[in-house]
Order: C-alpha cells, then sequence, then structure tokens
C-alpha cells in the first residue's frame, strides 16, 4: 500500500487530516471502510523460484517485497498502514515497527552495531529502561553520557548514535534538537518523542534522522495495546526491517491495527488533555503542598511535581487518578518514578538527572479537570504514614510560583 499512488499526500494537509487518513486512503477503491486486519503468519505461492528471488532481494536490500506477503516476520499489511500513517505524521520518509518501545530501541541499537558503529553518545534523562539497556552494555554497546553542550566534545570515530528525550522522562527537560543536530554533525540523532507525539513536535524537521516512540502510549492512547516504532529515512529503515527479521521483534496485526486506530484520534486527545494539564499546572504551582512544578514549553499532557510531604502518600491516596506506570491513556495516572520507572537506573544517576525522591509524575487524561484537581487535592492532603508521622518536611529550594521549566 503506497499512498503516494492516490496522489492525495503531495496536497499539504493539516495534522489532524493526516491523522485520520494516513495509511486508508486505498480503502475506499477496495471497497472498505474501516481497514482490514491481516493475521496470518504464512501466505501461499506456488513459483517457488520467484519466492526464493524475492526473499533474497529483501536479505540483500531491506526493502520492503513488492507483491504479496511472504511470511509475517517480514511484513505484514495491517502493520504497513500503521508504519506509513506515522511516517506521514512524522514527516519522515519511513517507520518501521515494533513489539515494544524497547524493542525499536534495541534495533536501533543493533541497527548501528551492525555497520561497526557501537559507541552512544546519550543525555540523561532517558526512559529507566533505555538507560539501564545503554549503561548495562547488554547489547555491546558504550555509552557516553553528556550534556547538550558536551555532544560535540564527545563524538568520536565509532559513534553511532546520538541519543536524546525531549521533553524527557520523567522530569519533562527540553532539548534544543535543533542545535543537538548540529553538534550531531553526521552521526545521526535519535529523538525519543513519546512525550510530545508529532501533535506537538517533529523532530525530523529540527534536524533528527531517527524518532522513536512507544506507540504503547499517546499513538495508542488506551492502554490496551503494547508496541514501539522508528521514523527516520528509508535506507535506515530497510536496516531496521533485516533486523527485525532476524531477531523477531514484530508487531502483532491487531496491534498494528489499534494503533493506527489510535492515531486517527491523537491530536484531539493530546490537545484536550494538555488543555488540562495546563490548568492543573496552573493550581499546583500556587499550592503550598507543592515544592515546584515541571512543566514543558511546548506544553503536553504531562505533568512532573515535587511535593513538600511524603510522595508515597500522595500515591496511595488518590481515588480517581491511577497509580500505575505506563502514560498516554485516556486516564490520569501518577507514578513516583524513583521507585518505578527508573527504579532500575543508579541512584547517583537518577539523582544527578533532576530525579528526586520527591518527584511524581502524571499522565493527564480526558476526565473534566474539576473531577481530577478534586482528587488530587485530597491526596496531597493525605494523612501520612504511620512510620513518617514526625518527619521534618523538605526545606524548598525557592518560593514557590507558577513554573514552565525545561531544568532539572
Amino acid at each position: 500500500m503506497d499512498a503516494m499512488d492516490h496522489g492525495l499526500s503531495a496536497i499539504p494537509r493539516a495534522l489532524a487530516t493526516e491523522a485520520v487518513h494516513a495509511g486508508r486512503e486505498d480503502l475506499a477503491g477496495l471497497g472498505l471502510h474501516a481497514p482490514p486486519i491481516d493475521l496470518s503468519t504464512t501466505y501461499p505461492s506456488y513459483d517457488a523460484r520467484a519466492e526464493a528471488a524475492r526473499i533474497d532481494e529483501f536479505a540483500t536490500t531491506g526493502a520492503r517485497l513488492d507483491g504479496p506477503p511472504v511470511y509475517a516476520r517480514l511484513d505484514n499489511p495491517t502493520v504497513a498502514r500503521f508504519e506509513e500513517a506515522l511516517a506521514r505524521l512524522e514527516g519522515a520518509e519511513a517507520a518501521v515497527a515494533f513489539a515494544s518501545g524497547m524493542a525499536a530501541v534495541t534495533a536501533v541499537l543493533l541497527a548501528r552495531a551492525s555497520q561497526g558503529l557501537r559507541h552512544v553518545v546519550a543525555v540523561r534523562p532517558l526512559y529507566g529502561c533505555s538507560d539501564h539497556l545503554l549503561d548495562a552494555g547488554l547489547l555491546g554497546t558504550e555509552v557516553t553520557w553528556t550534556d547538550p553542550a558536551g555532544i560535540a566534545d564527545a563524538i568520536r570515530p565509532g559513534t553511532g548514535l546520538v541519543m536524546v528525550e525531549s521533553p524527557a522522562n520523567p522530569t519533562l527537560a527540553e532539548a534544543d534538537i535543533r542545535a543537538i543536530a548540529h553538534s550531531c554533525g553526521s552521526v545521526p540523532l535519535l529523538v525519543d518523542n513519546t512525550f510530545a507525539t508529532p501533535v506537538l513536535q517533529r523532530p525530523v524537521e529540527q534536524g533528527a534522522r531517527i524518532v522513536l516512540h512507544s506507540a504503547t502510549k499517546y499513538l495508542g492512547g488506551h492502554g490496551d495495546v503494547m508496541g514501539g516504532v522508528v521514523a527516520c529515512d528509508e535506507e535506515f529503515a530497510r536496516t531496521l526491517r533485516q533486523v527485525r527479521f532476524a531477531t523477531g521483534g514484530v508487531l502483532h496485526p491487531l496491534a498494528g491495527y489499534l494503533l493506527l486506530r489510535g492515531l486517527s484520534t491523537l491530536p484531539v486527545r493530546v490537545r484536550a488533555a494538555s488543555s488540562t494539564a495546563a490548568e492543573l499546572v496552573r493550581r499546583l504551582a500556587v499550592d503550598p503542598r507543592v515544592a515546584r512544578v515541571h512543566y514543558p514549553r511546548i506544553g503536553g499532557a504531562m505533568i512532573a511535581f515535587e511535593v513538600y510531604g511524603e510522595p508515597h502518600d500522595v500515591i496511595a491516596g488518590v481515588r480517581l487518578i491511577t497509580p500505575a506506570v505506563s502514560l498516554g491513556s485516556v486516564d490520569t495516572l501518577i507514578q513516583h518514578p524513583a521507585s518505578i520507572s527508573h527504579r532500575i537506573v543508579a541512584e547517583g544517576d537518577r539523582r544527578s538527572a533532576g530525579v528526586n525522591d520527591r518527584l511524581l509524575r502524571m499522565s493527564v487524561g480526558l476526565e473534566d479537570v474539576e473531577d481530577l484537581w478534586r482528587d488530587l487535592t485530597q491526596a496531597l492532603s493525605a494523612p501520612p504514614a504511620e512510620s513518617l508521622r514526625g518527619a521534618a518536611p523538605a526545606v524548598p529550594e525557592q518560593p514557590v510560583a507558577a513554573r514552565r521549566t525545561a531544568g532539572r
């Protein structure tokens, strides 16, 4: 399925329109309205010689096969629709989907390592498991951690990738993507765009060559599908497809269908949740129980805030808000990063990246703002656990004021 065949993708369209129609332009011609789900794991072929030639072509180039599929590990028509749509939303030539966000990160690292480029330059904070994958060297990679100003000096001949997340998980620190891309020179810049989504920023337009999403989050949007996806140029996509075929980290067709469906409402969901988040930020910033609020300049539905009291009491005190990991769902979630999402990162590295023990991360959903505030304010006033009664409150760094900060 190639959207260019329909003559529509050459006409500039608003993101909201692309979200609804990308990956679906051929449906009317097929006599369909909803995209079909192809659950086949294998496909019949009566010409083994021709099939062998097509498989050889894929093994050599990693290009998508012309004609019918061969085997689900090479490609799947339903997943291909999601990939086409996401590439269009990100303004990239191609996209390759995987079974999870971590499978997608793994494929990128393996793809670069296959070219002898095992060194990665990375900026903290990243998602905790991404941090661990790099720092533990589980894939034979070596990482140099630096701040954005030190990227150019950290690059060496064997550097295959520069990796940043903006806004970052969980502090919501923002990076100057365009400036970092310039610092990278010829080394590809990977931007984890999970928090922002293409609704709020398109890193390719700012010089990034690889854009990563945990599709489990906003792209799916309902907490019921797991996946990952990489948007990039077609040349790198071909290598990623070969890695996916060899390692088996494929996205299930049903997940591809759900993610394509999720994209159709992505702009509406992100903008509605962002509006509610901005109002909650305004209230939290002047609440005497809150020491500091982190909220990115580009907006969004993610909030991080530090409390004077015991953060675990807030987690235990919510009733409408769900205390759970993950983010980007239609319902509001809250978690304590130092205990959960970033627990796997060494304590010193966590703290230096701004992930302190008083920090809470909240993914704002589509509930009414007054209901969310009522639940949040009663949780902030929850009585302390018995073992914590009498503990001295944290000393504030500065007077509480409304803050939109890209800092730690």
